[in-house]
């Protein structure tokens, strides 16, 4: 049976084996050493809060995840901060072409657009050559706790996924579908997925007042993968209602006083393409390229007016082949990579979807990171 311990520098929670005395931290690579690990006490509850003592702090190296950008040390509060996932599952029959190209253009929004410093991004890729920043189970389990820890009022927090996504039998009736959604790493086959329960657990319930957390999920069957307590209903007309999906058992998914909103590629019941029918350039998530182009484009005053966007470019792109003009979007893809690959054509159908912890005017609120 695996047991829960602290890291002795960064605080982050690690599974320990049974029968061992000592465990490397993936985020920070400090050492936490136990004399008996059947008398290591359990994680405190306010885990996400406490910075590590400084002297602790003093004796382990520095997270390969937390170096401070150039020039003044910034603000306490205000931070920004951003987790991004781009797993092709390469050399493998799950191969995904655009996922690593959808990685890199997001990380070029944010730093351009909105302004994320580049060492507060934190890139898991099959590309990266660090061993801790490759998109397996383990290290996407980190990197979202990293995310979230020592979180502040002010901050503003950022998970893009693209890669493959599933769903699973839920069997404890917290699901109005009756199905939990998953996220698949890059060893899902022998790790296995990363369920909403947890990823709710991890990057939503702890969030306090102040703190805002946006994620865009380009997976399939991701609709409700962060298990938020309430999804935007849109008909195709536009007219839009907010669907209760609070558990029957009346757990509380929401978080702490935190906002989370999140886009997702389609509805929880629906496929996302990994398609070249929108770039004209190269493979792209349908998703991705979708929420920066209505960025792009100027469609994103609201997070109403970034759904419409992105539902009107999808269905466009089904219904005529996708036929895109060249554009801000384009250029951006063309800027990062190099030729171009063969994709699944038009004809795909697929519904981005909204969810929030609060449905109250989130539809027509002002988009902002």
């Amino acid at each position: 049976m695996m047991m829960l311990v602290n890291c002795s520098n960064c605080h982050t929670p690690l599974q320990l084996p049974p029968g061992a005395r000592s465990i490397r931290c993936a985020i920070c690579q400090a050492v936490t050493q136990l004399a008996d690990p059947r008398t290591a006490p359990p994680p405190p509850p306010n885990q996400y809060n406490h910075p590590p003592p400084a002297s602790s702090a003093a004796a382990a190296p520095p997270s390969p995840y937390n170096h401070a950008p150039p020039g003044p040390p910034p603000n306490a509060h205000g931070r920004k901060k951003a987790v991004i996932v781009g797993i092709s599952y390469r050399y493998s029959r799950h191969e995904l072409k655009g996922c690593l190209n959808d990685a890199k253009c997001m990380r070029h929004l944010l730093m351009n657009k909105f302004h994320f410093p580049e060492s507060s991004i934190l890139m898991l890729t099959e590309e990266e050559t660090d061993p801790y920043r490759t998109p397996t189970k383990q290290n996407m389990r980190m990197a979202l706790y990293w995310l979230v820890q020592g979180c502040q009022p002010g901050d503003s927090l950022l998970f893009h996924y693209s890669g493959h996504g599933s769903r699973q039998r839920n069997y404890n009736g917290d699901e109005v579908d009756g199905y939990d959604e998953t996220l698949c790493p890059l060893d899902f086959e022998t790790q296995g997925m990363i369920v909403d329960d947890e990823i709710n657990a991890t990057i939503v319930k702890p969030l306090p007042h102040g703190v805002k957390l946006h994620a865009i999920i380009d997976a399939c069957h991701s609709g409700t993968v962060l298990d938020l307590p309430f999804l935007c209903r849109m008909s195709r007309s536009g007219q839009y209602v907010w669907e209760d999906h609070r558990p029957r058992s009346g757990i509380w998914k929401g978080t702490n006083g935190g906002e989370v909103i999140s886009f997702s590629g389609c509805d929880d019941n629906q496929t996302s393409a990994d398609t070249s029918a929108l770039s004209k350039v190269t493979s792209t998530g349908a998703m991705t390229f979708c929420f920066i182009q209505a960025i792009e484009r100027g469609h994103g005053t609201t997070y109403g007016s970034i759904l419409t966007a992105m539902r009107n470019a999808i269905r466009q792109a089904g219904s005529s082949g996708g036929d895109f003009g060249g554009g801000a979007v384009t250029s951006l893809i063309s800027m990062l990579l190099t030729g171009g690959s063969a994709g699944m054509g038009g004809g795909f159908s697929q519904e981005p979807q909204l969810t929030a912890c609060q449905p109250f005017d989130v539809y027509a609120k002002p988009f902002s990171l």
